[in-house]
């Protein structure tokens, strides 16, 4: 009768590893940023986040004309129509700094996010 129970103790702890839920970075709410896009420049022009935590990046476009979101070091783009917003996620990331801009004004919409 011990060994029988050893057994399904054993069997149940086997169970708990293979269906064991990691917890992951995505599982963390991400933290939340407005970015409005005016006079084809970004305010704010730095946004600083914590490192690995998840984001979540609601660009407004206050212009009248449509701009592109871009930043080949997040490796996102993202076009928003004048007056419309758009919502770009990001993973959580190491430390670092991101520059990004607007693809359609980019002498003056200008950006970087600073993960701290």
């Amino acid at each position: 009768m011990f060994r029988r129970a050893t057994r399904s103790i054993s069997l149940a702890g086997l169970l708990a590893l293979v269906f064991a839920v990691p917890v992951r970075a995505d599982n963390i709410a991400p933290t939340e940023f407005l970015l409005e896009l005016s006079n084809h420049v970004f305010n704010p022009a730095e946004i600083h986040a914590p490192k690995n935590t998840p984001l979540k990046i609601t660009i407004q476009n206050n212009d009248s004309g449509v701009e592109e979101f871009d930043s080949s070091a997040l490796q996102v783009e993202k076009v928003i129509l004048g007056g419309h917003s758009g919502v770009v996620h990001l993973p959580a990331m190491p430390p670092g700094r991101y520059p990004f801009m607007g693809e359609y004004h980019s002498d003056t919409a200008q950006g970087v996010l600073i993960v701290e």
